[in-house]
């Protein structure tokens, strides 16, 4: 699902389409196989539910498990996309996921502390 990018980031490719939640989401079942793939040590019992870090275009966000979102999909709040063109959604796109150390760097610069915020850090 997600390659190999730069330092800070993979690269993947997922339907993403406009919603009406306050949340990025995608499929639980995949968020959590990314989560343990990517996110996790391998060090003792580690949590899988953690919000993963994307980017989309110059925007970051965290992006939560959903069992009501299909798999390679990225449901994303209306309000994000407001300025990418969707003629016919669901729409394929490039998506940055941001590496552990990238991610943990990210969040620790965060203007939105709540658990489930949708946006933040937009211009990095």
């Amino acid at each position: 699902m997600f390659e190999q990018f730069s330092r800070g980031y993979y690269l993947g490719r997922l339907y993403v389409e406009p919603h009406d939640d306050a949340a990025a989401t995608m499929c639980r079942e995949q968020h959590e196989r990314v989560n343990r793939q990517l996110y996790t040590t391998g060090d003792g019992v580690e949590r899988t539910d953690l919000p993963l870090v994307m980017k989309l275009g110059s925007q970051h966000f965290t992006v939560h498990g959903d069992d009501g979102v299909p798999a390679d999909t990225l449901a994303v709040p209306r309000d994000l996309l407001e300025d990418h063109r969707f003629e016919n959604p669901p729409d394929l796109r490039e998506v940055f996921l941001a590496k552990a150390d990238h991610a943990q760097q990210l969040l620790s610069v965060s203007t939105d502390t709540s658990e489930n915020g949708p946006f933040w850090n937009r211009t990095h």
